[in-house]
């Protein structure tokens, strides 16, 4: 069955970052959208916003004045209360806080409240899908899609089995990503933190050690970072993303993989003191006048970015031995999720399996961090 039989109807849960993101993408598509959050007020910030963004793309052409019109006039639904949003909806996808007792409520309430054959999809960035579909009734139905931020503009939609997940419920998903003009990749195991999230995690943990320990500031790192054609630095991405979602995104892996990934000093104390970056208008730096400058002068010579890539390389062949995707699928996922120009494993084939084992090996002693350490695949060469 051709995936415009199945969904003609979307609802977004949540009208934040993310949310109104998701909701935009789908209406330029075509689809109607139900647009929910908890208030008035923040249904009516994230519709704002998409207007905003569509007055832009259709002066650069990218959206006629008609769709405009359209998305406007029928296409886009605003409200508040929950079972309206999801009641005719064939998809429903929540970009709610990634708090998971609060997206098994939600999933739960929008179990009850939906036709049979909705399909249910999490934007979470980090969370486990079986467990987010623990308190539906069908979590053959339930699966992740999982966007980047900004969602109009890139162009990865990871697409998340469950353990429970059916082929049906990820073909029609990755037929409607497809439909959206997104590039599609499958994540075949429910991992913490899928691809993308999961093989950045073990360089921003290198980065904030890096912090921690006084080897180089944060502008002294994106300075480095920009120079070599990064279009944003790591820690400015940190603060654009929120460092709330960082903070909780690394004690949810402390917890889930390995105590290596707990947050750190810097990002702690940040986050207790409410700086959370772009959101607050301060965190590694200040936001308060619009996007900070970052002095290009002060990029450090102290911070090898092989070995941002290299830790990248070993947590890519963890998920490759795992069955979670292939080697292809890291680079796709990579290149369409950050903006990156090539991917790890493309990197990886360069690299001398000794090299690259002596080089983790080192990090993981110098920094006392058990998940730098090389794999069997990076030891035996088996990446190349």
């Amino acid at each position: 069955m051709n995936v415009a039989d199945i969904i003609k109807t979307v609802a977004v849960i949540g009208a934040g970052d993310m949310g109104h993101g998701i909701a935009e993408v789908a209406l330029i598509a075509g689809y109607k959208v139900y647009l929910r959050d908890i208030n008035q007020e923040f249904v009516d910030r994230g519709v704002a916003r998409i207007r905003e963004s569509l007055t832009k793309l259709v002066s650069k052409g990218k959206v006629t004045a008609e769709h405009e019109k359209k998305i406007n006039a029928e296409l886009l639904k605003p409200c508040v209360d929950l079972k309206e949003a999801v009641r005719e909806a064939d998809l429903v996808i929540e970009a709610i806080p990634e708090i998971m007792e609060l997206k098994k409520e939600t999933f739960a309430a929008v179990d009850a409240a939906t036709k049979p054959h909705t399909l249910m999809a999490s934007n979470t960035s980090t969370m486990k899908i079986t467990e987010i579909a623990s308190l539906t009734k069908r979590p053959e139905k339930v699966l992740g899609l999982h966007y980047f931020n900004p969602a109009v503009l890139m162009r990865l939609v990871e697409v998340i089995r469950g353990e429970k997940t059916s082929d049906e419920t990820m073909q029609v998903a990755f037929d409607f990503v497809l439909k959206n003009g997104k590039v599609p990749v499958r994540v075949e195991k429910d991992v913490p933190g899928f691809i993308v999230n999961r093989v950045q995690a073990p360089s921003g943990l290198l980065l904030t050690c890096i912090v921690d320990e006084g080897i180089a500031q944060p502008e002294e790192v994106d300075a480095l970072m920009r120079k070599l054609g990064m279009p944003m630095g790591p820690f400015e991405l940190m603060d654009y993303t929120g460092l709330d979602v960082s903070y909780h995104a690394r004690n949810y892996y402390a917890k889930v993989i390995n105590p290596d990934f707990a947050p750190g000093r810097t990002i702690e104390a940040k986050f207790k003191a409410g700086q959370l970056g772009k959101k607050t208008g301060k965190g590694f730096f200040d936001w308060s006048k619009g996007r900070p400058e970052i002095d290009m002068s002060k990029a450090t010579d102290k911070v090898d970015p092989m070995d941002l890539i290299a830790v990248q390389i070993n947590e890519a062949t963890k998920l490759i031995e795992m069955g979670v995707c292939s080697a292809e699928d890291v680079d796709t996922a990579i290149v369409n999720g950050t903006g990156n120009a090539v991917g790890p494993m493309s990197v990886a084939k360069g690299q001398e399996p000794a090299d690259l084992t002596k080089r983790l090996e080192g990090l993981a002693k110098k920094f006392n961090k058990e998940i730098f350490k090389p794999t069997k695949m990076i030891r035996e060469g088996r990446y190349r």
